[in-house]
């Protein structure tokens, strides 16, 4: 896997890959939704985006590529994911309610990633909106207008209504020609994973976004500790590929396992150089865990019973890597002078029989997310003892670990 630079003539324009960020409710599904014409917002729990998608849309100016990352402040992580193959980001802010602290967190994101920011001020149908006061806000935080004559680009809108959305696609081909966005297809295809997870009837998936070259079904690529031939390629309006060119989402089937959120994929020749690779990416892995976790003393441990600390140990289980990875980060920030939250273990899938073992010998609880017992599970759990919760929503499962916490005082 050795990096070429491309030369200059072997380069072709490709889609820009704009990633939709902002405060929880202030309208990106709807947004996403309007452009793409298709309604997912209604059936969601909690109103968060649970599975990452990326959408292709054909616009009268050229295809726009969507990142659609879930809101909660609980997914910083998989946001800064998100940012590092995005071109452009769309900040949609409520013009009835105001600029949010998820909007700056989302805000520092892209300027960290240093990536254009277009505003979207979503809502301007509603009574109570004030698009000027939006501008106000964020001129604050160094995005001034356009039209008070700075260099961001505001675009008033209403998903529910469909208004301004042309605008905005407009904007979006502006800031992507002055980008000049490039990549050479004709080379061996290097792509990042936008989300992956198990599924009961193809195995692994994954949502891969192609950045250069061209990955095409048949290829044998690695990604992370994880090695596979790509057996079918779907994109995301369900229809099979053949290949996939820069700038392309489409769901993977064919990888060894579940890969992580933000892993790079590439396409691999020689596959026993690639096993090797995944070998010796597992040992290191493990290498490092030995080395963080260290030797538990008597003394380290009697210190704590005398500070009087308590442990509350989690195993946790979810349906897709980027809830595990969100979810495991909120619960351990958790931790308190007086509490410590431990995640033993964090897992894509059911909850097995192996992981109720697992919690008995460790006295742990299971805290699965959109996942159920698998099994015999369920019975063996009543059976031991094992606490059991199960959560559709994050913000249920954090406020349920507190309320633990406090009982554990």
């Amino acid at each position: 896997m050795v990096e070429t630079t491309d030369k200059p003539e072997d380069l072709r324009p490709r889609a820009p890959v704009v990633t939709i960020m902002g405060h929880v409710d202030h309208g990106k599904t709807s947004l996403l939704d309007a452009i793409r014409n298709a309604n997912v917002a209604a059936g969601e729990a909690g109103g968060i985006t649970q599975h990452i998608g990326a959408y292709r849309v054909s616009t009268k100016n050229g295809d726009v590529v969507f990142l659609d990352t879930p809101g909660h402040e609980a997914f910083t992580e998989m946001r800064a994911r998100g940012a590092q193959v995005t071109d452009i980001v769309v900040l949609v802010v409520a013009a009835d309610d105001g600029v949010m602290p998820q909007t700056l967190e989302a805000l520092n994101h892209a300027k960290d990633a240093e990536v254009p920011i277009i505003v979207a001020v979503n809502k301007i149908d509603k009574p109570g909106a004030q698009p000027d006061r939006i501008r106000q806000q964020l001129s604050a935080h160094g995005l001034t207008p356009e039209e008070w004559g700075g260099e961001t680009i505001y675009c008033d809108v209403s998903a529910r209504a469909r208004t301004g959305i042309d605008k905005l696609l407009e904007m979006l081909a502006l800031q992507s020609e002055i980008l000049e966005l490039k990549a050479n297809p004709n080379k061996a295809a290097k792509a990042t994973v936008v989300e992956a997870r198990m599924d009961a009837k193809r195995g692994p998936v994954s949502t891969m976004l192609v950045q250069e070259g061209t990955l095409r079904v048949g290829d044998t690529v690695v990604v992370g500790e994880e090695l596979g031939k790509v057996r079918a390629m779907i994109d995301d309006k369900g229809r099979q590929l053949q290949q996939a060119g820069p700038s392309t989402p489409a769901e993977i089937l064919g990888l060894s396992g579940v890969p992580k959120a933000g892993e790079v994929m590439n396409v691999v020749t020689d596959e026993r150089a690639a096993k090797e690779l995944v070998e010796h990416r597992r040992i290191r892995r493990i290498e490092k865990e030995r080395a963080k976790a260290g030797p538990v003393s008597l003394d380290k441990l009697m210190d704590a019973m005398r500070a009087g600390l308590k442990e509350l140990k989690i195993i946790l289980k979810a349906d897709v890597q980027g809830s595990v990875e969100a979810l495991s980060s909120a619960l351990s920030k958790l931790s308190t002078e007086k509490v410590k939250v431990t995640v033993i273990q964090a897992a894509v899938g059911g909850i097995t029989e192996t992981d109720v073992n697992l919690a008995k010998a460790g006295n742990a609880i299971i805290i699965g997310f959109h996942v159920r017992p698998a099994g015999k599970a369920s019975s063996l759990a009543e059976q031991e003892g094992v606490d059991i919760k199960l959560y559709d929503i994050i913000y249920d499962a954090v406020d349920e670990v507190k309320q633990a916490m406090a009982g554990l005082l």
